[in-house]
């Protein structure tokens, strides 16, 4: 794999800390500034809105510019949003640190999957979009639980100050081991739009928010779950959220090597797991064992459908495949912030902890049954790329 690539995960593992950190930090930052916690959870909510709204508007935004140049620009939207967050005075400014933070992440996923797929051979694309993503899983792994350490530890501005530092070394890296790649002849914003009038690339995105939601509906709630249902402490839901990061690591990894082979067979298998072990997550969360069990087979076949999904929005999207690459990231937080509030409507209906997972299941299990209708008008209809409607420049590789 290319030393690009590398470059590529740095900068993911320093936005993937960003997004997470902040829960484990919400007790700190509300006592600093003299707010309530749901009011600090602000901080998540606008971090989630940023990045559905900053993936097209960034990537637009950058239709006419090369995209390593905005892969540098991005991250250093990134660093400066974290540095604004480490200073903040007040609320209001940390959330705006957070924003202009938030708005980097959709557009560098987004493009980066495109620059990361571009690096490699037509058979090693979905591979190599997994070893980008690597960085978003290891944040959850090590970043988010040593990110909440410093800041418990010495304070949590020091924490978003390290995470800063950390997105100045993926841009370092980015402007000396990224080459130079061409933008697409003829790529501009009508172009890029021509990807959406294929109905494959708006089911690929269907598929990516209500299969992501089926992962988040249920660890959303996980720390109330694991506490008044397993029998956790509270102390323990830190490492059961690093199992959970190690499950997507893993699964990561499995969804980009299958994803390069049988990318439908995957979708299919990764999906239907998920909306299976989400209805037994009801079950099993009455035991640890079988409960941490649970997590990390949520973790891990929920993020095995993240290289498939974001190359069959690549394959889809044709000559034009940056902006619907970034709608697709955005997706996968519109997923999350879906499932975080039906799975709270389910809770708050008097149905328990374990409600969200039979949401989740279900979420899962209706992006299983897009997936086999993709497929079946995929064979019905295999020459749509021959249609006048289709992006008419060819992918670049």
């Amino acid at each position: 794999m290319p030393l690009a690539l590398l470059a590529l995960a740095i900068g993911a593992f320093g936005i993937g800390t960003t997004e997470f950190v902040v829960m484990g930090l919400l007790p700190e930052i509300a006592g600093d500034y003299g707010v309530s916690i749901p009011s600090a959870g602000l901080l998540v909510t606008g971090y989630a809105i940023g990045v559905v709204l900053g993936a097209p508007l960034m990537t637009v935004l950058g239709t006419r510019i090369g995209r390593k140049t905005m892969l540098i620009i991005l991250m250093g939207l990134f660093v400066a949003g974290n540095l604004l967050s480490a200073a903040a005075p007040s609320m209001g400014v940390m959330l705006t640190g957070r924003i202009v933070a938030s708005l980097a992440h959709g557009a560098f996923f987004g493009i980066g999957s495109v620059v990361a797929a571009d690096l490699v051979a037509p058979d090693k694309k979905a591979s190599a979009i997994a070893t980008m993503f690597t960085g978003l899983t290891v944040a959850n792994i090590v970043g988010v639980p040593l990110g909440t350490f410093i800041g418990q530890a010495v304070g949590w501005r020091v924490t978003f100050a390290v995470v800063a530092a950390f997105g100045v070394v993926g841009l370092l890296g980015i402007a000396a081991l990224v080459p130079a790649l061409p933008r697409s002849e003829g790529a501009d914003l009508r172009g890029e739009l021509t990807a959406f009038r294929n109905p494959q690339v708006l089911l690929a995105m269907a598929m990516t928010v209500l299969g992501f939601g089926g992962v988040f509906a249920a660890i959303t709630y996980i720390a109330p779950m694991m506490t008044n249902v397993a029998g956790y402490s509270d102390g323990a839901v830190t490492w059961l959220l690093v199992l959970f990061g190690l499950g997507m690591f893993l699964g990561n990894l499995l969804g980009g090597r299958f994803a390069d082979r049988k990318l439908m067979p995957m979708l299919y298998a990764s999906l239907g797991g998920l909306a299976v072990v989400l209805v037994l997550f009801t079950l099993t969360a009455h035991s640890k064992i079988l409960a941490a069990v649970s997590i990390l087979l949520v973790g891990a076949l929920g993020f095995a459908t993240v290289p498939p999904l974001q190359k069959r929005v690549l394959d889809q999207a044709h000559g034009a495949p940056t902006l619907a690459s970034a709608v697709n990231i955005g997706a996968f937080n519109l997923g999350n912030a879906l499932a975080a509030w039906l799975g709270g409507q389910v809770i708050a209906a008097g149905l328990g902890y374990t409600a969200p997972n039979w949401v989740g299941a279900l979420l899962a299990g209706t992006a299983l049954l897009l997936a086999v209708w993709s497929a079946a008008l995929e064979r019905r209809t295999p020459a749509w790329e021959s249609t006048p409607t289709a992006a008419p420049v060819p992918i670049h590789h």
